[in-house]
């Protein structure tokens, strides 16, 4: 994949397309090397690409006639960004997905210190204790110097944002729609609020509408946009369950603030805690798992356990052990390390994600 960033007009094309999503992206990432490459292969060598289904490969022939123009210019009259996966702007969290993003839309602004961020979630139809617990612990971990990470849902969504919001910290929510258009209606300000003291992101083009599908994706964004995931109150049957077992597999930490155990809206919470997620009584609790006592801490917490990379795959140590400074393609890749062709490729990609690969031009990856 190329080191370069990005034209975000190529990748505009890939997200208006219809049928195509962040893994197929990916795919035409690491086959080509770029968007731009990808829009202008033929069907046939669109058709090589490694389980790209005939459907896919047409969608993305078609794609290079959609008109990002559009699309671009409303962004902009917005004053939405548009950001690609390989910009430096993108960020740094979600690198380490399985599945990332491949452009992200930001109403507000990003910042170094959105590293140190908690994410809150719960159930749409909380208790008034719910409520109360939401916006207690967006404050104090605003207070404690976190960005506080929720999906602008209407119930614990929302009361984690007010209580961010209230205690002057920094907020990020991740929309399960286009930014165009914020769902719940009734959260337009507090949205306006939310991009004005930190931002709104989403992945779907602009006028995308909120719809069911959309949203265990957004789901996996709340998650691996923090060091850890604080479920408030959640059925045992909920988005919010999803949003902490996405949050495991990607090694963050899960919190769960139990409740009344007559009450459905604790019984995810308490499925939780019984799996192993760290009871939350306190912020003290939460500290003591992911080490941040206070803004510098959290700072210092959340750069550590970015910088450090994911356990490596046995076909990526394969290939690490093969790689130096000195650029080597592919081809000889795959005999050295003795792998296939599609088993490198996918671990050329993880290590690339990791930022312990970078590739140049001509298929030629190089440690960095």
């Amino acid at each position: 994949m190329s080191s370069a960033v990005d034209s975000v007009e190529h990748l505009v094309r890939l997200a208006l397309a219809p049928g195509i999503g962040s893994v197929t992206v990916h795919r035409l990432l690491r086959h080509f090397g770029s968007a731009e490459a990808a829009l202008a292969a033929s069907e046939k060598e669109l058709a090589a690409v490694a389980e790209l289904r005939q459907e896919q490969v047409q969608a993305v022939s078609q794609a290079r006639a959609l008109d990002p123009r559009p699309e671009l210019e409303e962004a902009e009259r917005l004053e939405i960004s548009l950001i690609g996966w390989n910009d430096p702007a993108f960020p740094a969290p979600l690198r380490t997905m399985y599945d990332p993003p491949f452009l992200l839309y930001v109403k507000g602004t990003l910042t170094a210190a959105d590293l140190a961020a908690v994410s809150v979630v719960g159930t749409r139809y909380p208790t008034r204790y719910g409520v109360e617990q939401a916006e207690r612990f967006g404050g104090l971990l605003a207070r404690a110097g976190f960005t506080v990470v929720s999906g602008l849902a209407r119930g614990i969504d929302t009361a984690a944002h007010r209580g961010a919001l209230a205690a002057g910290g920094r907020t990020l929510a991740v929309l399960g729609c286009g930014l165009a258009h914020v769902y719940p209606l009734e959260n337009v300000h507090l949205a306006a609020d939310i991009s004005r003291q930190g931002a709104l992101i989403s992945e779907f083009p602009l006028h995308t509408p909120p719809s069911r599908g959309n949203f265990p994706r957004r789901n996996r964004i709340v998650a691996g946009l923090a060091l850890g995931v604080l479920v408030v109150e959640a059925p045992e049957n909920s988005g919010a369950l999803i949003t902490a077992r996405l949050a495991v597999d990607m090694g963050r930490d899960v919190f769960a603030v139990p409740g009344r155990i007559d009450q459905s809206q604790s019984a995810g919470c308490h499925l939780l805690i019984r799996e192993g997620a760290t009871l939350v009584r306190s912020l003290g609790d939460i500290l003591a798992e992911i080490g941040g006592k206070g803004e510098n801490d959290a700072s210092a917490a959340a750069d550590e356990s970015f910088r450090r990379p994911p356990p490596a795959s046995a076909a990526e140590e394969r290939i690490l052990a093969v790689l130096s400074r000195d650029a080597m393609h592919f081809d000889e890749i795959c005999a050295a390390a003795d792998l296939s062709a599609a088993e490198t490729a996918a671990a050329l990609l993880s290590l690339e994600l990791k930022h312990l690969i970078r590739q140049h031009p001509g298929r030629y990856f190089a440690k960095i």
